[in-house]
């Protein structure tokens, strides 16, 4: 007899023809993706090794070694492939129009502008009166240039990692013309947001407001971002993966008003707006395409877990850009997700105090932890005060995330009440920015430091220690 249960028809029909025995578990696709990883990162000996002992200490299945194997080859090739080609040059002069594809990025005395001319990358410098006129240029727009194509010079391979082959030396600019209309759309919205927060919130404020929101980050002084990064903060510098949560959930009431197909299709061209919004900032194409996948399996009854997810998104991420393997905000948005996916739900249980400080804690120190190496690597240290700049920060910084691009919209459509209307994200981008201070004024040496953290995880052992031995519920399950 059928139950009640059985005639009831489910919210998502296709959510029940998942199959019972999957090809590949997660630990599977996690391998297989390491050994893409390894293979880009190290080369084909070192990568194989990291492959076989990663499947090897994790008791995978032999066809499953064999395949992280296969990955390690392809990893390689794929990187080799996209290194030789950043070393393709056409040198020589040049005369006509050129594609701007990356933001004038003010260094030193000069501004910095990456153009394309006949297919390949070039970085152009400009110094002086031009540097001003250079720097309000927007990704998509293209001018009128003369001038004469020059090898790399200093800092070539850092340069070639961003698939730039040679520098331009421009003599003579010309006019402007506009790009395609996404990309007008997308220069109308960041210009707008950076107006509106230079004239109603004052200068660090505002240069602060446009790279939490956009990532425009062009105008934050040297200062205040050695600041956020000895605080612990530097991922609230620049636009994150954050921004596309947040995003989700703003558009989430809405998308579920429409039918499955124009639901997916909505999803995805909202995630792609925002990736080429924030110009394709590593942590935000990590969140893009772990949102667009995740969408993908949604619609297809296959829902999936979020650390399958990562290790999807980052392999295909890598397979389009090899070159991004090198990448650092890549890697500390891939730590910090992974360390809240894996270590923070063990780390809730250990730690003391009421629930509503746990959760927030543990969320902060399993991320803290899974971007530990890269920032040991790169920063050589790992803020200790980052714990509590974080729990300070995040959730303000996640206001003003939210509403920030609908309040500096309102106040450009209202000029007489732009300050009304940005007082709130003038409030919390003041106070993330404060927090900063306070937080690289407080952070020790670090010596003193990597002690503090060894005291932090000694002390969430032995909390973890003693609530199981006491019986806690929590702790057992």
């Amino acid at each position: 007899m059928p139950t009640a249960a059985a005639g009831r028809r489910p919210a998502n029909p296709a959510a029940g023809r998942r199959p019972a025995n999957p090809v590949a578990t997660d630990g599977d696709v996690i391998i297989v993706a390491l050994g893409l990883v390894a293979g880009m990162a190290a080369g084909p000996v070192a990568g194989t090794a990291v492959a076989l002992g990663a499947g090897v200490a994790c008791r995978r299945r032999v066809v499953v070694v064999a395949v992280a194997a296969v990955a390690v080859v392809v990893g390689a090739l794929a990187w080799n492939r996209a290194w030789a080609a950043a070393h393709i040059v056409t040198l020589g002069p040049v005369t006509g129009v050129v594609t701007v594809v990356g933001d004038p990025a003010p260094i030193g005395r000069g501004v910095r502008l990456t153009v394309e001319i006949d297919d390949q990358r070039f970085d152009a410098w400009v110094y002086g009166r031009r540097a001003a006129r250079v720097a309000e240029l927007q990704v998509g727009e293209r001018v009128w240039i003369d001038g004469v194509r020059r090898p790399l010079g200093r800092a070539a391979a850092r340069a070639r990692l961003r698939h730039v082959v040679g520098v331009v030396q421009v003599a003579a600019w010309g006019d402007v013309r506009a790009g395609p209309p996404v990309f007008v759309s997308a220069a109308r919205l960041r210009r707008t947001v950076r107006r509106v927060a230079e004239t109603s919130m004052g200068s660090l404020d505002g240069a602060l407001f446009s790279g939490l929101v956009l990532g425009d980050d062009a105008r934050e002084p040297p200062t205040m971002v050695a600041q956020f990064r000895a605080s612990g903060l530097s991922h609230l510098t620049a636009v994150s993966g954050q921004n596309i949560t947040l995003l989700m959930a703003l558009l989430g009431p809405l998308l579920r008003r429409l039918r499955p197909a124009p639901r997916l299709l909505a999803t995805l061209a909202a995630v792609a707006w925002l990736v080429l919004v924030t110009r394709f900032e590593p942590s935000v194409l990590r969140a893009g395409m772990m949102a667009a996948l995740a969408a993908v399996a949604f619609a297809s009854g296959r829902p999936t877990p979020p650390l399958r997810l990562l290790a999807l998104s980052l392999s295909l991420i890598l397979l389009v850009d090899p070159l991004l393997v090198r990448s650092v905000g890549l890697w500390l948005s891939a730590g910090a997700t992974a360390g809240v996916l894996l270590v923070s739900p063990l780390l809730y249980p250990a730690l003391a105090g009421p629930r509503w400080m746990r959760h927030p804690l543990s969320l902060t120190l399993g991320a803290q932890l899974g971007v530990a190496i890269p920032s040991l690597i790169v920063f050589g240290r790992l803020p200790v005060v980052a714990l509590a700049t974080n729990v300070a920060a995040v959730p303000v910084a996640a206001v003003v995330m939210t509403i920030g691009v609908p309040c500096a919209m309102a106040a450009a459509l209202w000029p007489p009440a732009a300050t009304l209307w940005m007082f709130v994200p003038t409030i919390g981008t003041r106070w993330v920015r404060r927090v900063a201070e306070v937080g690289a004024a407080a952070e020790p040496s670090p010596v003193i430091g990597m002690t503090l953290w060894a005291v932090v995880v000694a002390a969430v052992i032995i909390s973890g220690v003693r609530r199981r031995a006491a019986g806690d519920p929590d702790v057992a399950a």
